[in-house]
């Protein structure tokens, strides 16, 4: 009699781990679809979604400003993801990640060389053009000294201008090298960092 409590008590443990692993298991993916539904369509482009579940993740994108819809959405999203392989999504998710961490840090490298130039003016202008050496001197000179006001403080438009022209500077430097998905998603970076500035 010991022994057949022992077995049910048995099973009875292996039913609760086997719920908690499926209960995190749901969660993960729930939570790999929440990843999926912050993504832009160029980043999503890049993730191996059929036709189902890109319908869902489009759908919750449009309801952002609707929070129990969204809600209920990313649920369905969770529950279509039990029935996919979410290793091959979970892949692209890291390359996208990591893309955009690079692409951050190629951006603010960009931003320290412009307020650089804006502030130390042709001190920097070295730096830039060892960079860059493609770069045209004279209008970087002449940017410099647009990207000062009379009262000595910096002029924000021109400011904006030399860091569009650094920028372009980088991009044709990553195309001679041969990264273009890596200008993909500096490109889907600055234009997500533009439509944050005109919000």
């Amino acid at each position: 009699m010991q022994q057949n409590n022992d077995e049910w008590q048995n099973d009875d443990e292996d039913d609760y781990v086997s719920k908690s692993h499926f209960k995190r298991d749901a969660e993960a993916r729930q939570d790999v679809g929440a990843e999926l539904v912050n993504l832009n369509d160029a980043q999503l482009s890049r993730v191996p979604l059929d036709d189902e579940l890109l319908a869902a993740i489009r759908l919750a994108q449009k309801l952002a400003n609707k929070r129990e819809a969204k809600r209920r959405q990313l649920q369905y999203i969770g529950k279509l993801m039990r029935s996919r392989d979410v290793e091959p999504m979970i892949a692209a998710l890291d390359r996208i990640k990591q893309r955009s961490v690079e692409a951050n840090a190629r951006f603010a490298r960009i931003e320290r060389l412009r307020d650089r130039l804006v502030n130390e003016g042709d001190v920097a202008l070295a730096t830039v053009l060892e960079r860059y050496p493609d770069a045209d001197r004279q209008h970087l000179r002449q940017l410099i000294r647009q990207g000062r006001k009379a009262d000595g403080s910096p002029d924000t438009a021109t400011a904006r201008t030399i860091f569009r022209y650094l920028r372009t500077l980088d991009e044709a430097q990553l195309v001679s090298d041969g990264e273009t998905a890596d200008l993909n998603d500096w490109a889907d970076e600055a234009n997500a960092r533009r439509e944050d500035e005109e919000q």
